[in-house]
């Protein structure tokens, strides 16, 4: 049973400026597993705002926003060695998906040199 559908999207130039200008930010949101995938493509910041629109539509999905406490930095965004993106939680974000019996997250990522999009799925 679907718990609930998110989607965002963003705007890469958006990201690479507050990463570029706010030091600490990026740790802040990203998990070191992130980051490194990220630093390892040629155009970084098309992955880190893929990255960031998933943890948007993860926190839509979850229908709660910030309200429960969920840092960006608990949701992360990896990928399998046939390059599907998949979504990990930590902390905050795993009690509330084990409270509420959300046991898979799907995940589908896009992005153009201008614009990153995603969308996720949450099952009871």
């Amino acid at each position: 049973m679907i718990f609930g559908i998110g989607v965002d999207i963003i705007e890469v130039a958006r990201i690479e400026d507050k990463l570029s200008r706010t030091p600490g930010l990026k740790e802040k949101i990203y998990t070191p597993v992130e980051i490194g995938y990220c630093q390892t493509k040629k155009f970084p910041y098309q992955h880190y705002a893929a990255r960031f629109a998933a943890k948007e539509a993860f926190m839509k999905a979850l229908g709660t926003g910030w309200s429960h406490g969920v840092k960006f930095s608990e949701i992360e965004i990896h990928n399998l060695e046939s390059g599907q993106p998949v979504i990990e939680v930590y902390g905050q974000a795993k009690e509330f998906c084990q409270t509420e019996g959300i046991s898979r997250f799907y995940v589908s990522l896009s992005h153009l040199r201008t614009l990153a999009v995603a969308t996720v799925v949450l099952e009871k």
